[in-house]
């Protein structure tokens, strides 16, 4: 007996015909039952074990030219054709045609067996009480000769697999081999790092300035067996990050096909993100429910997709949903790179067609994806030019690239009229601080010494933050700095940058100021910096993290 096998390669659309790919010669039907058998193997990683539901009994036997013939066409069972009657007639069937015979040949007739009108067969069948067969994935099984209906168990399908709709096959003869195909839904995370505008695996943010993370996911084209679908984000946020904006600040999106990118919305340079949806995008945020627990973890669950695209044809084609939320880094975040502060999601997808959506159970889930986000610390010394003594008492003004200025305690005053003291040590922290440019003027000299004219920038920049994994980044971090004041060190691990402001005692004439501790360290590498400096020259330390940064990811 030669070998045939039935291969159904189309993943949740017109999923098989009745007859398979395999040709099948329709005689005239006869009263017998059919006694014979046949073997049938599942393949493929969709599920471990499969329930069968026998159609049609029927003698069968291969013929020329890769074709079964078939004879005594009867149904499997009273049960069988009672519940499979009400689904055929109702998918236009005539309601004079209620034979087996007849049954099969209008199911064979324009392609009438859809993997719509096969999950209304299975779901027919598993409230009718109708007896099934357990089929194990990959282990060939012994059926009576036939037709057979073969549905995913739900329970056997894990994280990261997802039941198709049914399969039709034909079961006698050689031994048949089917192959369920599915596509899983796909989800990524994303940051926005404001320099560029751009949401990226990773980005630096100043604390409690607003920072906007994206998830993304995709629905893969050819769900055709689903009378609803629905998905559900699941967000992990480090400790570092702020949950208090979240549910304010969610928009959920979504538009038809599983190309085109997830640019659902437009972004600034400043860090801020609109609400307008862009064209091909549906706001579906008033249809979508978001909830926080305790431990910073929160959920976002779309409504049903079919519906918000407009029906199932345009659901065919596939989704694309986004949701982007406001979580600032707090005052507890991760400074440097070391550790950096991560946020986690994964998507909870229907298992299959005839899932239960409206709890928990009757989901599965996608592996995690992760984004991180980084934060960095400059210190400035007040020096005097005559052995780098420090020196307190010097009032200074410093603002960054959105016009704010430091305040004593540490914040920024939107009105850019704050300023800082030099202690004892010399030292001003801005602690937390987004890269870019900050602006330094020395509004009053300590006693005996000159104050500088005008401004000089100090600036802060991070490289290297524009990866596909989080996993992959290589932050190198770099400070320059406008004479008189001088970069003295950067260290990426901790994101600990050090810079001096040089003051000359009054009366000494001008001169060019060199020196400084200048180390520069990381995880695994340290780069020695020299510095040479004149009058408005920049100095430049840099520090490379060899070993990757902050964020969590799967080995």
């Amino acid at each position: 007996m030669n070998k045939k096998v039935c291969s159904f390669p189309i993943l949740f659309a017109l999923l098989a015909l009745l007859i398979g790919t395999c040709a099948v010669v329709f005689p005239a039907s006869a009263q017998a039952a059919p006694t014979s058998t046949g073997s049938i193997t599942v393949s493929g990683t969709v599920a471990s074990s499969y329930d069968a539901y026998q159609i049609f009994s029927a003698n069968v036997v291969d013929g020329d030219s890769d074709a079964k013939t078939f004879t005594d066409l009867v149904w499997a069972s009273d049960a069988v054709r009672d519940a499979a009657l009400p689904v055929l007639h109702s998918a236009g069937m005539p309601n004079s045609q209620t034979t087996a015979q007849k049954a099969a040949e209008w199911l064979n007739t324009d392609s009438h067996l859809t993997g719509a009108l096969s999950a209304q067969l299975a779901r027919s069948l598993q409230s009718s009480g109708a007896v099934s067969v357990a089929l194990n994935a990959g282990t060939a099984a012994k059926l009576p000769s036939g037709y057979w209906l073969i549905v995913a168990d739900d329970d056997a399908i894990a994280q990261g697999e997802v039941g198709t709709a049914p399969i039709m096959a034909l079961v006698g003869g050689g031994a048949v081999t089917v192959k369920p195909k599915a596509a899983t839904p796909k989800v990524s995370k994303h940051v926005l790092e404001d320099s560029t505008a751009a949401w990226q695996k990773a980005a630096d943010a100043t604390v409690a300035d607003d920072l906007y993370w994206r998830l993304s996911a995709t629905v893969p084209a050819g769900l055709t067996a689903y009378d609803t679908y629905a998905v559900r984000f699941v967000d992990t946020m480090g400790a570092g990050l702020d949950p208090s904006k979240v549910a304010a600040s969610m928009r959920v999106y979504v538009a038809a096909g599983a190309d085109g990118g997830f640019d659902a919305v437009s972004a600034d340079k400043d860090g801020r993100v609109g609400t307008e949806p862009a064209k091909g995008w549906t706001d579906i945020t008033a249809q979508c429910a978001t909830k926080i627990a305790a431990d910073g973890t929160f959920t976002v669950r779309t409504g049903d997709l079919i519906a918000a695209l407009g029906g199932a044809d345009a659901f065919t084609a596939g989704a694309r949903v986004v949701a982007v939320y406001n979580a600032p880094l707090n005052s507890a975040c991760n400074h440097g790179i070391a550790k950096g502060n991560p946020n986690e999601a994964y998507l909870c997808y229907p298992r299959s067609p005839f899932a239960d959506q409206s709890g928990d159970a009757g989901f599965t889930r996608t592996p995690s994806d992760d984004a991180c986000a980084y934060t960095w610390d400059l210190a400035l010394t007040k020096r005097s030019s005559d052995g780098d003594k420090p020196l307190a008492g010097a009032v200074l003004s410093i603002a960054d690239d959105r016009g704010r200025t430091l305040a004593a305690d540490g914040t920024w005053d939107a009105e850019g009229k704050a300023t800082v003291t030099t202690g004892e040590d010399g030292r001003v922290t801005v602690s937390g601080v987004d890269s870019g440019k900050l602006e330094v003027c020395e509004l009053k000299a300590p006693k005996g010494y000159t104050a500088f004219e005008g401004t000089r920038s100090v600036t802060v920049k991070a490289e290297g933050l524009d990866v596909d994994q989080v996993a992959a980044a290589k932050p190198k971090l770099t400070i320059t700095a406008e004479s008189p004041l001088r970069a003295d060190s950067a260290d990426g691990s901790t994101g600990s940058l050090e810079a001096s402001l040089i003051n000359t005692p009054t009366g000494t004439p001008p001169s060019i100021t060199t020196g400084g501790f200048m180390p520069s360290t990381g995880d695994m590498a340290m780069y020695a910096a020299a510095a040479a400096a004149v009058a408005g020259a920049a100095l430049i330390v840099a520090a490379l993290l060899v070993k990757r940064g902050g964020g969590s990811h799967k080995e």
